[in-house]
This record gives C-alpha cells, sequence and structure tokens, in this order.
C-alpha cells in the first residue's frame, strides 16, 4: 500500500490562514449529520476537516465553497473544531492563488465592486441613497440618537428597498431621532471576509470604521443580521466597540416603551423564518417573535426546524453570490415547511433570507399562496 505523505506547505498555508483547528477533529461525523447540503446532495464537511489535515485538499473543486456558514455543525461539534474558520481558511488559499470553479466566479465579480463601489452589485457608490430621495431621511449628524445603517440590498436591490423605506417610516413615526450617511457608508464586508478576500474586508472595516468616528456614531441600528454580527463581533478586532442593534431587537424595544403603537391589525397566519446569523451565531430568538406576536389578529407558527435548529436559506458564506442549481437550493425546502403548515406570511429580518426566498417563490410557482416579507414590513402595515 502507497503511502501518502502529507503536503506541508500547504497545512502550514492553511495554519497561516486561520485553519488550525481542523487538527481537533476526531472524525465522529456529528457535523454531516446536521449540514443542510445533505437534504439536497451528498456533502461531507468531515471529509474536508480531514483532507485539509494532510494537506490534501482539492482547492480547485466545488465543496470548499459549499459551507454557507449557518453554524450548525460548530453548534454539533464534541471537539471545537471551528469548522467555519477551517473552510475561510481553504477559500482564503483558494482566492490567493485565483482559483475558482465556474459556480464561484460571480462572487469574484462581487468582490471587484466592493473595491470599487463599496458593494457587491456592481452599482454606483453615489446612488447608495436614492431609495429615500423622497422620504424625510437626513444625513447622520453628531449627537442624533442613532445611525440607520442601511446596507447593500436594502439601499440597490428593487425588492429590498421596500424594507428600508417600512424601517426610516417606522423610525420616523416612533420619532426615533436618525440619519443615515448615504454614499459615506461601505459594505460590512461580511460576506466576502468568508469567501477568503481578507485584505478586501480589512479595507472596508477600515473605511467604514472611520466614517463611523469622524462622523460620531455610537449607537447603530441595522437591517442585515450579517451587519450586526460584523460591527458587534468582528469589528472589534479593530480595537472599536459600538452598540449594535438590529432592528427587530428595535422594534421590540419600541413596542414595549410605548413609543410605537399599533393601531391595525394582520389576520394572517404567519411563520417566523431564523436568520442564522440572528440565530445561532448571535443567539436572538424572542424579539422577533415578540415583535410578530404584539400584532393584533397576526397567528404566529413555528415550522419544523426553529429557533437554534432553523433550515439556513443558502446565502450565507457568500453563496448568494454563488450559482447554487434549483434542486439544490435550501430556500425551496423552507418555501415547503411554510406552506405545509398552512402559513400565508414567511417572515424573517435578513436580506440574504428575503432574496432567496423571493426566487424560490418563482420557482416552485408560490406567488399566489405564499408572501415573503421582513418584520419591519408587517408593523409598517399594522401602524
Amino acid at each position: 500500500m502507497e503511502t501518502v505523505a502529507p503536503f506541508k506547505e500547504v497545512i502550514e498555508e492553511i495554519k497561516e490562514a486561520g485553519g488550525e483547528a481542523f487538527r481537533l477533529c476526531f472524525q465522529c461525523g456529528l457535523c454531516d449529520t446536521v449540514c443542510p447540503w445533505n437534504r439536497v446532495r451528498a456533502f461531507s464537511m468531515r471529509k474536508i476537516i480531514r483532507e485539509a489535515t494532510y494537506g490534501l485538499t482539492e482547492i480547485e473543486g466545488e465543496d470548499i465553497w459549499r459551507c454557507t456558514t449557518c453554524g450548525r455543525c460548530p453548534e454539533r461539534c464534541p471537539r471545537g473544531v471551528k469548522q467555519i474558520d477551517v473552510s475561510v481558511s481553504l477559500r482564503r488559499v483558494a482566492s490567493e492563488y485565483e482559483v475558482f470553479p465556474a459556480s464561484v466566479k460571480s462572487a469574484r465579480t462581487a468582490r471587484a465592486s466592493l473595491i470599487s463601489e463599496g458593494n457587491p452589485l456592481q452599482n454606483e457608490r453615489g446612488k447608495r441613497s436614492d431609495w429615500a430621495k423622497d422620504l424625510p431621511v437626513k444625513p447622520f449628524e453628531k449627537g442624533m440618537e442613532a445611525l440607520y445603517f442601511v446596507g447593500c440590498y436594502l439601499s440597490y436591490d428593487p425588492r429590498m428597498k421596500k424594507v428600508a423605506v417600512a424601517t426610516a417610516n417606522i423610525l420616523n413615526q416612533a420619532g426615533v431621532r436618525f440619519g443615515i450617511l448615504g454614499e459615506k457608508e461601505s459594505c460590512c464586508g461580511e460576506s466576502i471576509r468568508k469567501t477568503g478576500a481578507e485584505d478586501v474586508f480589512e479595507t472596508l472595516a477600515k473605511d467604514n470604521i472611520k466614517t463611523f468616528i469622524d462622523a460620531g456614531v455610537r449607537k447603530i441600528i441595522v437591517s442585515s443580521p450579517h451587519c450586526y454580527h460584523t460591527f458587534k463581533n468582528e469589528y472589534p478586532e479593530f480595537m472599536v466597540n459600538f452598540e449594535v442593534v438590529h432592528m427587530a431587537q428595535y422594534l421590540s424595544e419600541l413596542i414595549e416603551s410605548g413609543r410605537l403603537t399599533l393601531s391595525k391589525g394582520f389576520d394572517k397566519k404567519v411563520t417566523y423564518h431564523d436568520p442564522c446569523y440572528m440565530g445561532r451565531h448571535n443567539q436572538i430568538y424572542d424579539e422577533p417573535r415578540n415583535v410578530l406576536s404584539a400584532v393584533s389578529g397576526l397567528e404566529l407558527m413555528e415550522m419544523p426546524d426553529h429557533h437554534q435548529d432553523s433550515l439556513c436559506c443558502g446565502g450565507g458564506g457568500g453563496r448568494i453570490w454563488m450559482d447554487t442549481p434549483k434542486e439544490e437550493r435550501f430556500s425551496d425546502l423552507r418555501l415547503l415547511q411554510a406552506r405545509e403548515i398552512g402559513a400565508q406570511v414567511l417572515a424573517t429580518a435578513c436580506p440574504y433570507c428575503i432574496t432567496n426566498f423571493e426566487e424560490s417563490r418563482l420557482n416552485l410557482e408560490f406567488d399566489d399562496v405564499l408572501e415573503i416579507k421582513d418584520i419591519t414590513e408587517i408593523i409598517n402595515d399594522a401602524l
């Protein structure tokens, strides 16, 4: 039997890129049992970890790009193997050598757009605040109660602009003194970091941090769980700390304090999808449900996979920019779950989730049977 010697050079590159934790793995396979990929195709995170241990990783293949960083496998791992860190480290190695399979090349396009315009959607930086043109939304000034960090998808995507408008309307109705940064705002950088482009992430982070400090920002309201996670858990790597609150949390505060009154009902059956970066990554489960439960007439239902067991939409880890075959989309499974329990509305609080769910709604021809809404859109309708 031939003994294959470990490729020590590759092992060192993986370690330098942040993947040292693979050595803790004792191949129990619990990661594979909870990975959402195994609901749509065969995939083994355990195998990826094992190959990385010996420097045998195939960086030309698609498997190292499949991880959505949903957080299911680290949650179940008995050895503390940081599977997400290992995945990102492998992508850093592949990115360094500019090795991208066909399905991932669109992520490279997103990277180029982030570098040139500060967003992944190939839109002009100068048009970042166009969504607010006809609204009473002011530029952020020192002394304001909070900065509303809109994010890329809510600034540019036609569907997600509706969420930005609903959010601004709610904040104004509650009397919150807030402002936006407009073209001074850059992408938070969370997703591009997960694709291995550490240098792009650092540039975006430093640009945002400087902008926040120069403007006198103390409190940041965000609509994206990815922005929330990055500002709260990753920007402190640069020796800064801002008060960060997701809009779903802030809505709960506004309703409980009496600053926001819901005068209308919403007589529909609603199920809530826990985004990975709100739920598993940051343990935000109750506030979104409290907000929905405060709406008169709304019947809140739970899908089979909820709270810490929530099924990933498939958009994390930079996969929102990658190509996924129709038969392999987790979002299709989620919509089927919502329909099975009789929900009329699938609500969530993440632009990636909404983007994927809206696409699945078309794929499954659910246009007339299921609505996709952000929590803020439901609350805006109930004002």
